[in-house]
């Protein structure tokens, strides 16, 4: 195969034109072109409204494929050459544990069926399509279900966003991560897209897909069943004992991997009172800010999205002179900010958008970077209480039925209280409750905020609109905790392998996969091919 990177084609093409272009630049015939792949997309909109598509393409000719690499003067023309991730079968008497059945946990369990070692996963919240029923519940002003709800369950805190599966490290799993979630039910676009995202309407049906086939390999999944102790012998893993049920349980196992997600805080403190080390690390606490679609599609593009253009989205981040920075993250095109509480009593927002990412409002994560000197508690775990703290008095601000506080920016701004909606609506569910964010944030929050928004605006214009609303408060972005670990994957509890964004290692779905299987190859013995 012959890779051709950079051909430029208009927003509004046919599929014919990449094979023009293709044999154009080869210098061959289109009728001499076997097969065509795209391999990348992505919209290059820096010339508004003049936008293009730029693709990197596979191509396969009917026949002379060395001659034409050889007298190619272009960089942009070399043969294609793939990663390949390939699984070992294996065999072990004891079979590993997974804790959590989030990206990490999930791709972990994966690994280790595909090797024939018949993993034992164990997930504190239920499996799919009960966990949904208990999140719309909730949603429409039902009780909040703390063991089965936006963080916890059948794919973790990823299955309830864009589903994005962007990462700023580059692993030869990643590829394999794709291809599977394609096999698994994911759209095709996810291989070649330079923005890949799922859609969690999408990303339901994969993540049973890949239970089945766990299932199918000889795993088990204990659904409902919450981790309450790890067992040792020595300084090693000799069991874990979980609830289900209401009843006791434990399962014997010499590796452990914990997957637990950013929101286990009290799997957090039980695995601190048991000794098992770990460390404050940056994190980062803010809102969700909402915009219309179609005024981020006009500003993105110069023009209203039409055909073959997607909705737009944004990335924005600003470093302050005082040294203070805040950034956009998680960025939901089309999409609703949700209610994402796991706790009574606390009012957390999240965002998700289907796949279509057909809805009027865009949201995104508006978030200020926080060290581990800002956190006003010594306690290994005082990011976890900040982050508390922070939830509670939401759920009081907000009237106290997981109502969310919000604010228009312009008064936020101006440091007056919201009284009435502009022209955006709130997408949040069950309600909002109109106040002055100012006086639930913190002040380093809500300063870092003010000054961002305002520069935000001249990378992105309207993004500081007077209408652009404000949902509060975004705290689960990320994790207060580092659970520690060396080298090899192990905590210092040795055949313990914490892994995944609750452990501080990931950052995202793509990310906390990636990291997911590296501590599966540790567990399982598999010789490290690369981090």
């Amino acid at each position: 195969m012959i890779r051709i990177s950079e051909i430029l084609v208009p927003v509004q093409h046919a599929g014919s034109d990449l094979r023009f272009h293709a044999a154009q630049a080869l210098g061959v015939k289109a009728s001499d072109i076997d097969s065509l792949q795209v391999f990348r997309r992505s919209l290059d909109a820096r010339k508004k409204p003049n936008l293009r598509w730029v693709y990197t393409v596979d191509v396969g000719l009917r026949s002379g494929e060395g001659v034409v690499l050889r007298r190619a003067k272009s960089k942009r023309i070399f043969r294609a050459g793939y990663d390949s991730y390939r699984i070992p079968k294996l065999q072990s008497a004891q079979r590993p544990v997974v804790v959590g059945f989030g990206p990490a946990g999930m791709f972990a369990a994966l690994l280790l069926a595909m090797c024939g070692l018949r993993p034992i996963v164990l997930e504190r919240g239920q499996a799919a399509p009960a966990r949904r029923e208990a999140v719309e519940r909730f949603w429409n002003g039902g009780e909040l279900d703390p063991e089965s709800n936006v963080q916890f369950g059948e794919g973790g805190a990823g299955a309830f966003s864009d589903g994005k599966l962007t990462t700023g490290t580059k692993n030869e799993r990643q590829r394999w991560i794709l291809e599977e979630l394609v096999r698994l039910g994911a759209q095709e676009e996810i291989l070649y897209d330079a923005k890949p995202h799922i859609g969690t309407d999408v990303l339901f049906t994969v993540i049973q897909n890949l239970r089945e086939k766990i299932l199918r390999l000889g795993g088990e999944i204990h659904f409902g069943a919450k981790l309450t102790g790890i067992q040792t012998r020595g300084n090693s893993v000799c069991a874990a004992t979980y609830t289900q049920n209401g009843e006791e349980k434990e399962h014997s196992c010499t590796q452990l991997i914990l997957a637990i997600g950013h929101s286990a805080r009290d799997t957090f403190r039980m695995l601190h009172a048991a000794g098992v080390p770990m460390e404050k690390k940056p994190f980062s606490m803010g809102v969700r800010i909402e915009h219309l679609q179609k005024d981020v599609d006009f500003s993105q593009y110069a023009m209203q999205r039409t055909g073959m253009l997607p909705p737009a989205d944004y990335k924005l981040a600003c470093h302050l002179p005082d040294g203070e920075s805040a950034y956009t993250f998680c960025m939901c095109p089309g999409g609703q900010v949700v209610a994402a509480s796991s706790q009574c009593g606390g009012v957390v927002t999240n965002g998700m958008s289907y796949a279509a990412r057909d809805g009027e409002n865009a949201n995104s994560a508006l978030l200020v970077t926080l060290k581990p000197e800002d956190v006003p508690y010594a306690d290994v775990l005082g990011g976890v209480q900040w982050q508390e703290e922070l939830e509670k008095r939401a759920f009081a601000l907000g009237g106290g039925d997981y109502r969310a506080p919000a604010q228009r920016v312009e008064d936020f701004l101006a440091k007056r209280p919201s009284t009435k909606f502009g022209a955006i609506a709130p997408s949040y569910r069950p309600g909002v409750t109109l106040c002055d964010l100012h006086a639930l944030l913190p002040e380093k929050i809500s300063s870092t905020l003010a000054r961002a928004i305002v520069e935000m605006d001249k990378k992105l214009a309207g993004f500081a609109a007077a209408d652009a609303l404000l949902t509060a408060p975004e705290t689960r972005s990320s994790s207060p905790v580092r659970i520690l670990r060396d080298e090899g994957k192990q905590s210092a509890v040795r055949g313990l392998y914490p892994c995944g964004e609750g452990a501080g290692y990931a950052g995202g779905i793509l990310s906390a996969a990636v990291d997911g299987m590296l501590c599966a190859e540790a567990a399982a013995g598999i010789p490290c091919r690369s981090n």
